[in-house]
């Protein structure tokens, strides 16, 4: 889907479909050259980290294998929970494996904190993240993601996997939400 789409619902486009591609390409050569000669499993988190996950597996120039857990700590609205649960679980057996967890944003830092702390107990090589955004400003919960493609301010963004009540996932572009749509 493309901005002018929903345009009336956006305020304005902070990276554009060309922007995510060149970090996603940037991101990949940094992760190639840290996991040389190392088996590397991607970990996405389902749902908003698929068009990530997808396209920063294109641009890896190795092979990788991909698993997928989904995790959720939000509702329908704009603010998390506070309570993390599984939806979906892996299929993979962690033990001596090196895994990225992939994710589209960290937000507070609840959801992604939780779950690190919940795959490092299965016995993994390493754990480590990678995440398109990030915002600072509302980290609750310390996170040291390895690679982040950009950090952002504290605004309800959509697009590209980013959601607000399960809309605006496939916007190409990301931008922030306009309030009068989730007041």
């Amino acid at each position: 889907m493309d901005v002018s789409s929903v345009s009336g619902d956006l305020v304005e486009v902070l990276y554009t479909e060309d922007q995510i591609q060149g970090r996603l390409k940037e991101l990949a050569e940094q992760i190639r050259a840290d996991y040389e000669g190392e088996d590397l499993l991607l970990v996405g988190v389902l749902r908003g980290a698929v068009m990530v996950m997808a396209d920063l597996a294109r641009h890896l120039d190795r092979h990788v294998e991909i698993d997928w857990m989904a995790v959720s700590s939000y509702g329908s609205g704009t603010k998390s929970s506070g309570v993390v649960r599984i939806l979906k679980d892996l299929d993979t057996d962690l033990s001596g494996r090196h895994v990225l967890v992939v994710d589209e944003i960290i937000d507070t830092g609840l959801t992604i904190s939780w779950l690190v702390a919940n795959l490092s107990s299965r016995g993994p090589a390493s754990v480590e993240i990678a995440t398109l955004l990030r915002k600072p400003e509302a980290q609750t919960m310390p996170v040291e993601a390895r690679y982040v493609g950009w950090d952002i301010p504290n605004e309800f963004v959509v697009g590209y996997g980013l959601d607000y009540d399960e809309r605006y996932r496939n916007l190409r572009d990301i931008a922030t939400l306009a309030p009068h749509i989730y007041s």
